[in-house]
């Protein structure tokens, strides 16, 4: 097994609501959906720019 990382993100309250109603049903974490985003942020150039694209998030005191 990989060694794992531990950090600390802040991310938006009512977006993370969101997803955790969203995520329940399909059992789907957090930690998943970050690991898998970073891994296809890293392999896979479209999805790459389209996270660089979105612009669809209210600012907060993170570097969103």
């Amino acid at each position: 097994m990989e060694e794992l990382k531990l950090t600390s993100v802040k991310i938006l309250q009512d977006l993370y609501k969101k997803f955790k109603l969203n995520a329940l049903s399909d059992e789907f974490t957090l930690q998943k959906l970050v690991n898998r985003s970073m891994n296809l942020y890293l392999l896979d150039s479209k999805f790459k720019t389209q996270i660089h694209e979105h612009k669809n998030l209210k600012p907060s005191g993170s570097r969103l």
